[in-house]
């Protein structure tokens, strides 16, 4: 089982600083509007988003991992409810990796599998170094390759 790249957690962490900025500045403008108060609920909102996901995107870096297995790729993740997913190779059809702005100045990549299925079937493994992602995608593509050649029985 393989691990996401701990400097993840700083991107999670910025979307949820952003997320609590925009939700105390809501809270802010409301308790203003409707109360005629000082900013302390646009404080007290804000912080306690912030903190939820400081938290939050601790556990969940803590419980996200990846193995790349025999005839599948197997997930787990998840903070309040855990997902375990195997994507058999039989079933992926392509693979991207993309990466945002904030990726891109941490230097992290994020694998996408897309899988034969219905619509938000596709997987993500965000968290990866670059060129870790390129070679993930790489062995990935073989593998899809050898199945699709009748190796493997696709069931």
């Amino acid at each position: 089982m393989k691990s996401l790249e701990k400097r993840i957690k700083y991107v999670w962490i910025t979307y949820w600083f952003i997320g609590a900025l925009i939700l105390g500045s809501i809270g802010r403008a409301v308790d203003s509007y409707f109360i005629e108060s000082d900013f302390f609920a646009g404080i007290i909102v804000f912080l306690t988003i912030f903190v939820f996901g400081l938290i939050y995107s601790i556990y969940r870096y803590d419980v996200w991992v990846y193995e790349v297995r025999g005839d599948s790729l197997y997930l787990k993740r998840g903070v309040f409810t855990r997902v375990q997913t195997i994507v058999p190779y039989a079933r992926i059809q392509h693979v991207d990796t993309q990466r945002s702005v904030l990726e891109r100045l941490l230097n992290l990549s994020t694998l996408v599998v897309y899988t034969a299925g219905s619509r938000g079937s596709d997987v993500n493994i965000p968290g990866l170094d670059p060129i870790h992602a390129e070679d993930l995608q790489k062995q990935l593509k073989e593998k899809t390759t050898e199945f699709e050649l009748g190796e493997e029985d696709a069931v």
